[in-house]
């Protein structure tokens, strides 16, 4: 290690001696996620108060804002709700709380609030030349770090060396710490009979030739397996999941009609089951882009045959979506669908899709997916403007330029079967049909 390095050095104890009180803190998300720093954050409490701390799916429960006592002290702003921070808001905490933003804009937006005190994030060891990268993560990271009064970076060994838009050199970083904990992975889960239903419907979907966005989860990975039978598809996505690079060893993902890179997966982050990192590292066929870029939906649009494939909660009679949360309750957050799903709507060459999928039923087959209208203090996460195809394991409704009228009689069509009668009746009676 470089001696430009070992002077910066410090234990993760000691970051927490950087805060102080009122101070904004931007961390790195997802497998970037600086987990050995960010356990040692609340040791700052006892003389710090309203510091918030930035983040994205946090994945682990970290004192700073699990602990009641952090209440006053910290306050985890959270751009996309993980599990963590459903569960601090289910136990009412007091140390979370949601930013509504689309993540292109996300950064953008909080910059032109305050810039942030202090940056903390993941990288990997320095090259010969001095260059750490960022590893398999830019959604905000960098714009974060260029504006940050304090960079701090936790050096790990296990992250993945990638290109694009991810490197920074040792001279434009205040400190480092080190680590040496496994790059966060995801658990693969095999797609059940429903999910694989509304896979082989999506994949009806998707042109031979076309660029997919592609989310994580059941659906994404059943619409994945129908995609086998998909020749030279091409990636622009905000989340690049193993199921991506699945598609690429077996021939159907190969890049080589994409209008936009050419040649290129594209996307702003990586995460998926361990087997993707060593797969991510130092891969010319991936390119990291920042998410303000990547997700941008004038960049989106730019691709051709530009599809976009994403799941929901949530959707009315009318074509509006809630993807984040229901009746008050943050689960997520929105993300890039609205980013991604705009863009391929937009789509340049007049082929693109947008494409929002979700079960029929929901609560072990007692409450309706579909909906006369959302829940009061439901988010909307896609206005029904920009709505496209919604698709269940019962079909596909196409509402791109339909009536409400048409959109009913559509969207009743795909609901569960169960339901449906009572659909129709309580659409009579509003006056859609």
């Amino acid at each position: 290690m470089e001696e430009s390095v070992r002077q910066k050095l410090r234990k993760p104890h000691q970051i927490a001696n950087l805060i102080e009180s009122n101070h904004d803190i931007i961390v790195s998300m997802c497998a970037c996620e600086p987990q050995t720093t960010l356990e040692q954050l609340h040791l700052a409490a006892p003389r710090v108060e309203n510091v918030q701390v930035f983040s994205c799916l946090t994945l682990k429960e970290y004192d700073f804002f699990m602990k009641p006592e952090m209440k006053g002290h910290f306050t985890l702003a959270s751009w996309f709700h993980g599990a963590p921070a459903r569960k601090a808001q289910k136990e009412k905490l007091g140390t979370v709380s949601f930013v509504p933003n689309m993540l292109h804009r996300a950064v953008l937006d909080r910059l032109a609030v305050r810039r942030p005190n202090i940056f903390i994030g993941a990288c990997t060891p320095p090259d010969e030349h001095g260059f750490v990268s960022l590893g398999p993560n830019i959604v905000y990271e960098k714009h974060a770090l260029q504006e940050a009064d304090i960079v701090v970076l936790e050096i790990n060994e296990n992250l993945p060396r990638v290109y694009g838009d991810t490197h920074v050199h040792v001279r434009d970083v205040d400190y480092f710490t080190m680590a040496d904990h496994e790059v966060p992975a995801l658990s693969p889960r095999e797609p059940d009979d429903i999910e694989k239903k509304i896979g082989s419907h999506i994949a009806t979907l998707v042109d031979d030739g076309a660029t997919i966005q592609l989310g994580i989860g059941g659906i994404p990975n059943a619409a994945a397996l129908a995609l086998k039978e998909k020749n030279d598809l091409g990636v622009h996505t905000e989340m690049l999941v193993d199921s991506m690079m699945d598609l690429y060893m077996n021939g159907n993902i190969t890049n080589r009609y994409k209008t936009l890179l050419p040649g290129k997966f594209v996307c702003t982050f990586a995460m998926g089951r361990k087997e993707l990192y060593p797969w991510l590292n130092e891969n010319l066929a991936v390119e990291f882009r920042q998410g303000e870029w990547c997700n941008d939906p004038s960049i989106c649009r730019r691709n051709s045959k530009m599809t976009s494939i994403n799941t929901c909660m949530q959707v009315d009679l009318t074509g509006q979506v809630a993807s984040e949360g229901l009746a008050g309750l943050q689960f997520s957050g929105t993300g890039g669908q609205s980013d991604t799903a705009v863009g391929a709507k937009e789509g340049h060459d007049g082929l693109g899709k947008s494409i929002i999928a979700c079960r029929s039923a929901a609560k072990g087959g007692s409450l309706s997916t579909i909906s006369l209208g959302l829940e009061p203090g439901t988010p909307v996460t896609l206005h029904r403007s920009h709505t496209d195809f919604i698709v269940t394991e019962y079909g596909v409704a196409a509402l791109r330029g339909r009536t409400i009228r048409e959109r009913c009689e559509a969207l009743i069509s795909i609901a569960h079967p169960d339901f449906r009668s009572e659909l129709e009746a309580q659409a009579k009676d509003i006056g859609y049909l």
